[in-house]
């Protein structure tokens, strides 16, 4: 009884905190004007982003290079779709996501029959054959871009207005980090991290790895290519920079600043990267010189980045003196070292 009250009181300090950080979305950006809640929207669009790459890095153990090759097609779905007059967002963002799981669909086939090094290499060589692509498309700018014409309406809600929008993409945010937690909190998402775990064991039980691997290869790609599309109406444009490599690598470092394998951090790591990107750039163009040291010291010297620093300090870690694992084999082997666990 102790220990589940204390549960509880952690789950109760952790909803706070969720709260207070919500509350401060909601309140902070308008009240501070146009130009705060601009960035906030920019922070909420690459914090979608970088929540699809914990999908694959923190839950699946999958490490890779071509996210931003999905969120540049969920860009320019959604802004070829608006140049060509549709603009009632309810369709215009659900086909740029179905076209991003699509391409997610491709790229995951073959990528996912590798491992390790080769994942990474192959994922990457496909971003760069979609940027390339991209930038041969002449009548859409090439490797300059094109603009979109006007932000999508939903409805009878015009978002030509930025608060308006903000308020609209932190609720399909809300709504992501919901659906993602459903997901890894589900008998699917405890398949997942089994494979990230240990994938020969979760094979050996029945689990086999490949489609659970593709399936959450294909969501992740849909929540970037939603990312993609509400970046293509923040900017009002559409260019094949929205698919470098340079983003995938800023996208991981989204998730690393701010604890992979926790939903909520890499949203607060998106904060931190473009709070620091944007303050550093107006004393200098080299501000990844000041960037790389900051990211080595977090993975020497902070364990579980800025989210659980905000969970330590306000008390609500979850960590009540015993090893907390998804799939019990760390268990058995302390066990099989005990002496007389042979017995």
């Amino acid at each position: 009884m102790p220990r589940i009250g204390a549960k509880m009181t952690l789950l109760r300090r952790r909803g706070v905190l969720l709260f207070v950080l919500l509350a401060v979305a909601v309140v902070l950006p308008p009240y501070c004007g146009t130009y705060y809640t601009r960035f906030a929207t920019q922070i909420a669009i690459y914090g979608m982003a970088a929540l699809s790459v914990d999908l694959l890095l923190g839950y699946s153990g999958l490490i890779t290079f071509g996210q931003a090759a999905l969120f540049g097609v969920g860009a320019y779905a959604a802004g070829m779709l608006t140049v060509y007059g549709l603009t009632d967002a309810l369709v215009t963002w659900p086909l740029a996501v179905l076209v991003s799981m699509l391409f997610a669909l491709a790229i995951g086939a073959l990528s996912l029959r590798t491992r390790g090094f080769q994942f990474i290499m192959v994922t990457l060589a496909f971003a760069q054959m979609v940027y390339y692509f991209a930038q041969s498309l002449r009548n859409w700018g090439g490797d300059d871009g094109f603009t979109v014409p006007q932000r999508d309406s939903l409805g009878f809600i015009s978002l030509a207005d930025h608060t308006t929008f903000y308020y609209v993409v932190l609720a399909l945010l809300v709504l992501v980090v919901l659906l993602a937690n459903r997901i890894v909190k589900s008998e699917f998402g405890m398949v997942i991290r089994g494979i990230r775990d240990n994938e020969r064991r979760v094979a050996a039980v029945g689990f086999p790895p490949y489609p659970y691997k593709l399936v959450i290869f294909v969501i992740a790609g849909g929540i970037a290519g939603l990312a993609g599309a509400l970046m293509a109406n923040h900017a009002k444009f559409v260019s094949p920079a929205t698919m470098s490599w340079q983003l995938s690598g800023e996208l991981l470092a989204m998730v690393i600043l701010g604890s992979a394998n926790s939903l909520i951090g890499p949203i607060l790591g998106a904060a931190f990267f473009l709070a620091f990107r944007d303050v550093l750039s107006d004393f200098t163009e080299h501000w990844m010189l000041f960037f790389g040291p900051l990211l080595v010291a977090r993975v020497l010297l902070v364990k579980d980045g800025i989210w659980g620093m905000l969970v330590r300090a306000t008390g609500a870690d979850d960590k009540l003196g015993e090893p907390k694992v998804d799939f019990p084999e760390p268990l058995e082997r302390a066990a099989d070292s005990k002496p007389g666990a042979a017995k």
